[in-house]
C-alpha cells in the first residue's frame, strides 16, 4: 500500500478533504491520511510514498523530516530543497530574467544588526545609504514587505518617504524589499498544481480577507488571462513548484507579477469560496495520486542538488551531470488551458 500524507498546522478544510476525496476515489493500492511522526531516526524511512506538505515552512523540525524523507525517496508537494533555497527577492529577479513583468523592486539593509553581529559586520556595506537612488527606481508609492515572509505579515502600504522611513524603523532586523505599487485595474491571483493546470480567480487585496475572491467577476479580455495563465506557468515551472498561487497586478492591460512564492497557499473554504475549494482539492488529488503511483524507489547514490529535479540521484545520473555545464532553471512553452472563476 502507497500512502500519500498531509502534512499540516491549523486549518481544517482543506487538509481533511482533500484526504477524505483521495480516498473517496478507492484507487488501488494508494490510501491517504495525516502524517503522523514522532523523533525522527535517522535509519528509518518516513512511510510515505507522498506528503503534502502545508506547515513546514513555519516549523524548522517538519522541514528537517521532510528533506530526510526525500532523500529516502519519498515525494514531496511542495519540494523542501527548492524551497529552503527561494526568497522573494530572488523570484523577482528569476521573473524578470524569464520575461515575466515585476514592478522596480530594491532589498534594504536590515535596521538592526540581526543578532550576533555589529558594525563591524557591516563594512561592505555603503554608508549612508543612497536613499535618493531608491526613490527615484521605485517612487514614493510602493510596498515594503520582508524578503522571506507571507501571510502580509510586516507588511507597509508607502505613499510617501515620511511612511517609508516609519516603517523601515519598525522592520527590526529582518530584511526587507521596497517594491513599486502597481495601480491596477484587475487583480488575479491564480492556482498552479503541477506545473501545468492553472485556475485563475479573480482577486481584490483591498477588501477583507473573507471578501477577496470576486464571486461575479466581469468579462476579462481573453488575451491578458492567456498572459496570465502562460507567466503563472512559466514562474512555477522554472521555480519546481508543483503547488503555487501566482499574484498578477494589471496595470494598463500589463499583468505584473506580484507574489508568487506562496507553496503551502490559503485553500480555506471560507475564504476562497466552494468552487475554487473544489477545483483545488480535485487538482491536488489528482497529481497526488499520480506522483503516489510512480513513486521512484529511493535511490543508490546521493547527492542532494540531484533532489531538485524531484527525481532520485544515481550514479549514472550523477556522472552524467558532472560532464554538463550546471543547467538553469528553465519552463517548457506549453501551457494548458485555464480555468476561471
Amino acid at each position: 500500500m502507497k500512502k500519500i500524507g498531509v502534512l499540516f498546522g491549523m486549518e481544517n478544510s482543506f487538509p481533511g478533504a482533500l484526504v477524505e476525496h483521495i480516498n473517496a476515489r478507492n484507487v488501488s493500492g494508494i490510501q491517504a491520511e495525516f502524517v503522523e511522526t514522532g523523533a525522527v531516526h535517522l535509519d528509518k524511512p518516513a512511510p510515505y510514498a507522498v506528503i503534502v506538505d502545508r506547515i513546514s515552512h513555519d516549523i524548522p523540525f517538519y522541514r528537517a523530516y521532510l528533506k530526510h524523507a526525500a532523500l529516502n525517496g519519498t515525494i514531496i508537494i511542495n519540494n523542501p530543497f527548492w524551497w529552503s533555497a527561494d526568497d522573494k527577492f530572488f523570484n523577482y529577479t528569476l521573473a524578470a530574467k524569464l520575461g515575466v513583468a515585476v514592478p522596480p523592486t530594491v532589498i534594504l539593509p536590515h535596521k538592526k544588526h540581526p543578532d550576533g553581529t555589529t558594525d563591524r559586520s557591516m563594512r561592505n556595506l555603503e554608508y549612508p545609504l543612497n536613499w535618493d537612488s531608491v526613490f527615484s527606481y521605485v517612487g514614493e508609492h510602493g510596498f515594503m514587505k520582508p524578503v522571506d515572509g507571507g501571510g502580509w505579515r510586516d507588511v507597509y502600504h508607502i505613499h510617501n518617504r515620511e511612511e517609508f522611513f516609519r516603517a523601515f524603523d519598525q522592520s527590526r532586523d529582518l530584511c526587507m524589499l521596497y517594491q513599486k505599487a502597481v495601480n491596477f485595474n484587475e487583480y488575479f491571483r491564480c492556482y498552479v498544481v503541477g506545473q501545468s493546470k492553472v485556475h485563475i480567480m479573480p482577486y481584490d487585496p483591498r477588501m477583507p480577507h473573507h471578501e477577496r475572491y470576486v464571486q461575479s467577476p466581469p468579462a476579462y479580455d481573453p488575451k491578458l488571462l492567456a498572459r496570465v495563465e502562460k507567466d503563472a506557468l512559466v514562474l512555477c515551472q522554472a521555480l519546481g513548484y508543483d503547488l503555487n498561487t501566482v499574484e498578477f497586478a494589471v496595470e494598463d492591460g500589463i499583468p505584473y507579477a506580484i507574489d508568487f512564492m506562496n507553496p503551502a497557499p490559503d485553500a480555506d473554504l471560507h475564504s476562497v469560496g466552494q468552487a475554487n475549494f473544489d477545483w483545488i482539492i480535485n487538482a491536488v488529488a489528482d497529481m497526488a495520486i499520480a506522483k503516489a503511483a510512480n513513486a521512484p524507489a529511493p535511490p543508490k547514490e546521493l547527492r542532494w542538488s540531484a533532489f531538485l529535479s524531484g527525481a532520485p540521484a544515481t550514479a549514472e545520473s550523477i556522472t552524467a551531470a558532472a560532464k554538463k555545464t550546471p543547467a538553469k532553471k528553465s519552463a517548457p512553452k506549453k501551457s494548458v488551458k485555464a480555468n476561471v472563476s
